[in-house]
């Protein structure tokens, strides 16, 4: 059985980059992208920045794992486009990464292998204008303690680097914490032996 992947890389912000060839440019631009939700909105605003472009291809990697993924041609030929986007994602060993890459048409038709070469080429510039860090895979936990126990759980929640995303203090108090895979059990166990401490995990 397989350790769990308790940490990814992506990307920090979004970077862009370009390979011109025969008149065509080819413009790469990398996102940081947590789900497919933002895709839409990535590409209605390169449409609208590049309206004389006559194709946006693109690729995306999603997950720790990288199991989410999509490779999209937009009209090139197929498998010359989206899959040396993706390729470049892989080979940069990234995941939570959409790339599009922008064409405009320079008059020259390229062929299959002159596309491969150039949408890889304006994908791997986007990339590497990238700065790229190591995110930690985490889980959810709701917490439910009574007042008296707040600063015990506060102290469990930074030994294990849970972040804490949101707090109700009353008589009884709920706190939303998220926490790094790899300190996850231990820290539930901590929570769990003082035996005062009510524990929820987020679906």
């Amino acid at each position: 059985m397989s350790e769990p992947i308790t940490r990814y890389r992506t990307i920090e912000a979004p970077a862009s980059g370009e390979v011109k060839d025969r008149g065509s440019r080819f413009i790469g631009y990398a996102y940081p992208m947590a789900s497919t939700e933002a895709l839409r909105k990535h590409l209605e605003a390169l449409r609208e920045a590049h309206p004389k472009a006559c194709h946006w291809c693109y690729a995306y990697r999603l997950g720790a794992d990288g199991g989410q993924f999509r490779a999209n041609d937009d009209g090139e030929p197929s498998g010359s486009a989206g899959r040396p986007i993706l390729g470049q994602i892989d080979s940069a060993g990234l995941s939570d990464v959409l790339v599009v890459v922008v064409r405009y048409f320079g008059g020259t038709l390229l062929g299959v292998p002159g596309l491969i070469a150039a949408y890889k080429g304006a994908a791997a510039a986007a990339l590497a204008a990238a700065q790229t860090l190591e995110k930690d895979v985490t889980r959810t936990l709701w917490l439910r303690c009574d007042y008296p126990h707040l600063s015990d759980a506060l102290r469990i929640a930074k030994q294990h680097q849970a972040e804490i995303l949101s707090q109700e203090l009353q008589l009884d108090c709920l706190l939303q914490l998220r926490i790094p895979l790899q300190h996850y059990m231990d820290a539930t166990q901590a929570f769990q032996n003082t035996r005062v401490m009510q524990l929820q995990e987020e679906s």
